[in-house]
């Protein structure tokens, strides 16, 4: 496909973009909030929604998918290109981070437009990552009557809840993920100027931690100082696993010196971290030490308690509690083998224990795998030139510090194709947490990066990753 027709494309897409940003906030103003059963109901309105919508633009077969237990799944496709053009699967999700309880300035299922962002829950993570496909493609047919290259699409409604029925999906509905290139949605950007390619990701699992010494709560003004504190000897205990600037010290691993070099070239330094961790006056983002702040947050592990049972404001007495437990998350570096790195808690953990006291480690069922990986091959390289013309600005590789299941899930049943990761998200999105927001030009060259994205992957004969 000549470059003048993809560019007529792309400028059709940037003229309707107040369409897009209509139908991106229609979708919006579902809370498909998948955790919460109450919302159930509306994760499946969305996707019928949807589903209508995808007939109207042109797909073929649009249909809900469903299966016992799980929330449905959207999946459509247009298939222009025939046989002799690959086929390229496009994923998203429609579920969303529940809101409950967040101070939003926004009301978080309203769409609003302030100083060029769009403020709305999963106005980037990840409504906007796919619909900037749908915009991608609507231009096209528009332009071109016809897309350069077979497209599906499958839009999951459960991967805010870890993707547990996504297997099932591909189990039941293979013919949905039959594909040559996979383009998955729902990452990041490193600024608002510089787009990204992930290329890894950190693994998750979880521990819980249990401080016992005594038959009962006791006296404490009686037996304090002569018997075992589980309160104080948890707290001890925990510090062992994180060094002065509160960092995890155990399952650090090597990373080559080519990426650290690369990182160092990343808008990723203290003042991204200050503004997207929302860190308040006065208190500075971590020291970078020996190592890029990208590679404390993408390469290497991280240690996050989630709760404790030590005693709160409203359960106050004078006494030495029986025991006190504590969860940790930890996210898994790329490279890192979590047996190992659970062992090495667990050594560090109970090894002559502060006061004497008794401490186990469990480790939590389900577990979320690391993601490293190398992006060769022609799908890349037509990803690299499509981006460029879209962003004017090479591509650059990045890692997200967070889990996404799906990934590996992907990553695991189609190890053998080109797994694209792309999105709309940047390090003042916000996400899972109040006033998530979308950068709005992100937006726009993210729907000029997909126009440009078919039109490259239409030239190429093979796709078959480099070796």
């Amino acid at each position: 496909m000549a470059d003048n027709s993809a560019d007529d494309v792309s400028r059709y897409a940037e003229e309707n973009f107040p369409k897009t940003l209509k139908r991106l906030s229609d979708y919006i103003g579902f809370p498909a909030i998948s955790s919460d059963p109450d919302h159930a109901k509306d994760v499946v309105a969305l996707a019928h929604r949807i589903r209508d919508d995808l007939d109207t633009l042109g797909f073929t077969n649009a249909r809900v998918l469903e299966l016992d237990g799980a929330l449905p799944a959207v999946a459509a496709e247009r298939m222009d290109g025939g046989p002799g053009k690959p086929t390229i699967l496009i994923y998203g999700h429609m579920d969303l981070q529940p809101v409950k309880g967040e101070p939003w300035n926004t009301p978080p299922h309203d769409a609003v437009e302030i100083d060029g962002r769009l403020y709305a829950r999963g106005s980037g993570d990840d409504m906007g990552g796919w619909v900037s496909h749908l915009a991608a493609v609507e231009a096209w047919l528009a332009v071109a009557g016809a897309l350069p290259v077979n497209v599906k699409l499958i839009i999951e409604g459960e991967e805010e809840i870890g993707s547990p029925n996504l297997v099932g999906y591909m189990d039941t509905y293979p013919e949905v993920f039959d594909a040559d290139v996979m383009v998955l949605t729902d990452c990041d950007n490193p600024s608002t100027d510089i787009p990204g390619l992930t290329t890894s990701l950190r693994g998750l699992l979880e521990l819980d931690v249990t401080c016992e010494a005594l038959a009962s709560d006791v006296h404490s003004g009686i037996w304090g100082n002569v018997a075992p504190d589980v309160s104080t000897a948890l707290i001890k205990a925990l510090a062992r696993l994180v060094d002065d600037d509160g960092r995890f010290v155990l399952g650090r691993v090597d990373v080559p010196q080519a990426w650290r070099d690369a990182a160092r070239e990343l808008p990723f330094n203290a003042a991204t971290v200050e503004k997207g961790a929302h860190i308040i006056d006065g208190v500075a983002a971590l020291p970078e030490r020996d190592r890029t702040l990208a590679e404390w947050a993408w390469r290497q592990s991280a240690l996050t308690i989630l709760s404790t049972t030590l005693p709160q404001p409203d359960h106050e007495k004078n006494a030495l509690r029986h025991a006190a437990t504590a969860t940790l998350s930890i996210r898994v570096a790329p490279g890192q083998d979590p047996d190992a790195l659970v062992a090495d808690v667990t050594e560090a953990l109970t090894s002559d224990p502060p006061g004497g006291v008794k401490l186990t480690v469990r480790e939590r069922p389900g577990h979320g795998d690391a993601w490293l990986y190398e992006p060769k091959g022609p799908a890349f390289e037509a990803a690299g030139r499509a981006y460029k013309k879209a962003w004017g600005h090479e591509l650059v590789q990045i890692g997200i510090g967070g889990s996404i299941p799906f990934v590996s899930l992907f990553a695991e049943r189609f190890s053998h194709l080109p797994l694209i990761l792309n999105g709309v998200l940047d390090p003042a999105s916000s996400i899972h947490g109040p006033n998530e927001s979308m950068d709005l030009g992100v937006f726009k060259k993210a729907i000029a990066t997909n126009v440009y994205l078919l039109a490259e992957l239409s030239a190429l004969d093979d796709l078959t990753p480099a070796s």
